[in-house]
């Protein structure tokens, strides 16, 4: 597929997937939604790839909705709208479902739809200057789509107060409260990127895909019903190839199979 609204680039065992719509602050359109959505489905079964770095291109990370975008929602019947917040919330989910490590580098805005993809990369790294909001009760719309993946990060509480009011919020906040793990000067962003990315890298690959499934079937149980699954997923992954390199390559002081080098360039 030929795209459009984004790029991708692999170095090495590392996919940049960059948001190139700069001249509007990389908002999401029809368009970059369709490319979004088969990119990361696709992606999903590419065994070469370990991690994905995932940026936008200008000033800004992602602004929420191309207004060009929204002034043709004001056409649509309710079937085109529903139809319409579907194709997002594939997006969202494909993205959200993708097996392997997700590192949002985030700078400038972060809003509406551009937080939401915060919420759904598994490692979120922050210029300290950038700016977030769930802005769209502001608009009178809702953010409705990203709001199972937010809630999900943030929790109910943070959630409320700032799906009510819309307001915007700095990167010291989006850290205080879970959307995002890191907050480094703008010029030390890709410094932060490469050293989460080492991290990743020294990771089983398989025992990533594992637990990333793993995290919301047991966020969903109580302590005790979750009790057979995690159990199940451990002795799984002990009996695994994977993991009896790693307890072996552990006891006998040697690097386990899967240890690859770093390769991260400027997003």
């Amino acid at each position: 597929m030929g795209f459009k609204c984004i790029s991708v680039r692999r170095e090495g065992a590392v996919e940049h997937l960059v948001l190139e719509r700069p001249d509007v602050h990389n908002a999401f359109d029809e368009e970059m939604i369709r490319e979004i959505t088969w990119w990361a489905e696709s992606v999903a079964a590419d065994h070469e790839v370990r991690a994905i770095v995932l940026c936008g291109a200008g000033p800004s990370f992602c602004a929420g909705a191309d207004l060009r975008w929204m002034a043709k929602m004001v056409q649509y019947s309710r079937d085109q709208n529903v139809q319409d917040a579907t194709d997002a919330a594939r997006m969202f989910l494909a993205l959200d479902r993708l097996p392997l490590p997700v590192i949002a580098r985030v700078h400038g805005a972060a809003l509406g739809g551009g937080a939401g993809l915060c919420a759904v990369a598994d490692i979120v790294i922050a210029a300290d200057d950038a700016v977030f909001g769930f802005t769209e009760v502001k608009l009178g719309i809702i953010p409705a789509v990203i709001s199972p993946f937010v809630i999900a990060k943030i929790g109910r509480s943070a959630a409320r107060e700032l799906f009510l009011t819309g307001r915007r919020f700095d990167a010291s906040h989006a850290l205080q409260i879970g959307l995002v793990h890191a907050v480094v000067p703008a010029e030390d962003l890709d410094g932060e990127v490469a050293r989460y990315v080492r991290e990743l890298l020294g990771a089983a690959p398989g025992a990533v895909a594992a637990i990333k499934a793993l995290i919301p079937d047991v966020h969903r149980r109580g302590p005790a019903e979750a009790t057979t699954v995690t159990c199940e997923a451990l002795a799984e992954r002990r009996a695994s190839a994977e993991g009896q390199d790693g307890l072996r390559a552990f006891l006998e002081k040697r690097k386990p199979g899967w240890i690859v080098d770093a390769n991260v360039e400027r997003g």
